[in-house]
C-alpha cells in the first residue's frame, strides 16, 4: 500500500519540478528600449556591449518617444551610477557598483522584473 501512494506523490513532484524548470525566466513580449540620458557620462558603446552580453532583450534607442525607459549612466571605472527613469519622469530604480557589467546586470534584473 505504501508503494502505491509513493508513486503518485513522486510523479506529481517530478511534474511540478519539470514545469518550474521549463518555465524559466519570463521574457518580454517585445524588446525593451532604453534611451540614454544626454547627461550620461558612460560611453553608449560600452553600455550597449554589456547589454548585448547580459540582457539581449534590451536595446538602446535614440528616439525618446519610442523608448520604454530612460537610462542615466554616470560615473567612471570603479564607481558606476545607473538610474532608470520611467515615462513621466519618475525615478524607479538606481544602482551604484564598481563594475560596469554589474550595473548593467542590476538594471537588466530590474527591467525584466517589470515586464
Amino acid at each position: 500500500m505504501k508503494n502505491l501512494i509513493r508513486v503518485p506523490v513522486l510523479a506529481v513532484t517530478l511534474l511540478v519540478m519539470v514545469g518550474t524548470v521549463a518555465a524559466g525566466p519570463r521574457t518580454p513580449d517585445h524588446p525593451l528600449k532604453l534611451v540614454l540620458a544626454r547627461q550620461s557620462t558612460v560611453p553608449a558603446v560600452d553600455i550597449m556591449k554589456n547589454f548585448s552580453d547580459k540582457c539581449p532583450n534590451v536595446s538602446i534607442t535614440t528616439n525618446p518617444h519610442r523608448s520604454d525607459f530612460m537610462l542615466y549612466a554616470g560615473g567612471w571605472s570603479g564607481e558606476y551610477r545607473f538610474m532608470i527613469i520611467a515615462k513621466g519622469g519618475d525615478t524607479v530604480f538606481a544602482t551604484k557598483t564598481v563594475l560596469l557589467s554589474n550595473a548593467v546586470k542590476d538594471v537588466c534584473r530590474f527591467l525584466n522584473s517589470k515586464t
